[in-house]
């Protein structure tokens, strides 16, 4: 093994992967990184290349080790984190056969309903922990299976991308509990597939991989040619990791009972750890697994930094020529712009769900939608509105979430809305709790590194995260502030229930007017 204390940690995102490097006390050395393409056809479709995410993996980790100048034979080990719910079928040459379909792809989306209302998807949920959504490998498959029959006849393996990551490195097909956790598929209690799910989803247990502990280790077989462009031993150990939600957690230090992750980025989190598997009898929340002994439970909102980003390309043409005047960010002219609204935005609710909404919803056909429009309000309510609105929505999660373990104690908060002090200030006044800016911006794969420590016995508790970030940020609720939210609260809320059928009928008409 290494005598040198370097570690890196690779998170496989949806649109990008980046790879830092690590001194073992949490350092960063340095950061590589590469992006690609998600190809979105339809409304329905959201898929991304197979290749080009390996490809990304391999040129991040041989970025990072460049930057940093280090010898092959000095890295510990390397650990992964990735995004959930995508299924890529691919031949028993492990040649892929299609795209592999992302968490926002919305094609299984009758199944879902199928599944919800005649092949008892709720028993399903609450053993295997994935809400039931077109979000979920399960109903993918489900679509596969009965709809793209000849495919199916092909499929060898359904596999994640971090699996065909894998595949490619160690010609092995291993899924970690963590993303099994996040298939709809795997029974939580028994850390064993869940017999009803795959009969429901048309498969046996050797179309998927073979499932292993989020501390597993791969110490042979590793690419030779794949290690050498990488800048890395062959002999290099790799820690097969989990997902990047659970590790977004562990790398701000939320794992300890009563402190909350809340994550804003182009979409939105917000997460806690429990001992054991916990789900909910409503069906509003995941559990996903981190170790057998700490569990996430929480909910992805598909609708967060993006909703700000459509305000400022669709209404902030002229702000944006201001931020280029002023050689500053958008976002921030954006910003101060809705700093001239008081809380609450005069009784203008936004609902942002621009794309649908996973948590709390669980509604593939919600729409955005302002309320309460008047005469009154101008641009700069819009904006505000829409950022609340953002909140709001993850504060609904978060109130199911305090049903199973009350009120927290802290939030960390990390993501790209963390730039922003009037959104970090309006988290805290809209949650009522103090909110903690951690250090650490690259959480999931500092959480990556820190599950390989633990993995490779160099730390003896995940705890030692704690000693690895600080906080930037502090900010506490302001009371006016608090007393305006919990009186809008309510209404928005509501609002949110009795649009079900109507979020139906618009959806089906879009989806009618779009496809001629």
């Amino acid at each position: 093994m290494a005598s040198s204390p370097y570690m890196i940690g690779v998170d496989i995102g949806t649109t990008s992967t980046k790879a830092v490097l690590f001194e073992e006390n949490g350092t960063i050395v340095a950061q590589g990184g590469a992006d690609y393409p998600l190809y979105t056809p339809t409304p329905a479709i959201a898929e991304q290349d197979a290749e080009d995410i390996f490809k990304a993996v391999v040129e991040s980790v041989k970025q990072a080790t460049s930057k940093a100048g280090i010898k092959p034979d000095e890295i510990l080990f390397v650990s992964f984190s990735s995004a959930m719910h995508s299924i890529l079928p691919v031949d028993e040459h492990g040649k892929p056969l299609m795209r592999a379909m992302t968490w926002a792809d919305n094609r299984s989306a009758e199944w879902t309903e199928a599944l919800k209302t005649e092949m008892n998807g709720h028993e399903i949920y609450l053993r295997t922990g994935t809400p039931i959504h077109p979000m979920s490998p399960l109903t993918k498959i489900m679509w596969l299976t009965r709809d793209q029959p000849e495919l199916f006849k092909q499929t060898h393996k359904f596999i994640s991308m971090k699996e065909y990551v894998f595949y490619k490195l160690f010609s092995e097909y291993v899924i970690d509990h963590s993303m099994a956790s996040a298939t709809g598929m795997m029974n939580l209690e028994k850390l064993d597939w869940d017999e009803e799910a795959l009969h429901v989803a048309g498969i046996t247990p050797d179309h998927l991989s073979r499932l292993v502990p989020t501390t597993h280790l791969l110490k042979k077989g590793l690419n030779p040619e794949h290690a050498k462009e990488m800048g890395i031993a062959d002999t290099t150990p790799f820690v097969i990791g989990a997902s990047d939600g659970v590790l977004s957690n562990l790398g701000v230090n939320a794992i300890d009972p009563g402190v909350v992750a809340v994550t804003i980025g182009t979409s939105g989190a917000i997460r806690t750890v429990v001992d054991k598997p916990v789900t909910d009898p409503k069906g509003r929340f995941f559990c996903y697994a981190l170790t057998e002994d700490a569990w996430v439970i929480g909910g992805p909102v598909n609708n967060g930094g993006v909703i700000f980003r459509w305000i400022r390309d669709e209404f902030a043409a002229s702000e944006v020529e201001t931020a280029k005047r002023l050689g500053i960010d958008p976002y921030e002219v954006l910003t101060r712009v809705a700093e001239n609204v008081p809380p609450g935005s005069e009784g203008l609710l936004f609902h942002p769900y621009m794309t649908g909404e996973r948590a709390p919803l669980w509604n593939p056909n919600a729409r955005g939608s302002f309320f309460g429009l008047t005469l009154h309000h101008k641009k700069e309510h819009m904006i505000r509105a829409a950022l609340e609105g953002v909140l709001f929505n993850l504060y609904t999660v978060m109130l199911a979430i305090e049903e199973k373990i009350g009120r927290p104690q802290k939030i960390q908060a990390t993501g790209g809305f963390a730039r922003s002090e009037l959104w970090r200030q309006m988290m805290a006044d809209i949650f009522d709790q103090d909110v903690i800016i951690p250090e650490s911006i690259e959480s999931s794969c500092l959480g990556a590194a820190v599950l390989g420590l633990y993995a490779l016995g160099r730390i003896d508790s995940l705890s030692a995260v704690s000693g690895m970030i600080g906080s930037t940020h502090r900010h506490q609720p302001d009371p006016n502030s608090v007393r305006i939210y919990r009186e809008l609260l309510p209404i928005f809320i509501r609002i949110s229930r009795k649009f079900e059928e109507e979020y139906a009928d618009i959806a089906a008409f879009q989806n009618k007017t779009m496809q001629k």
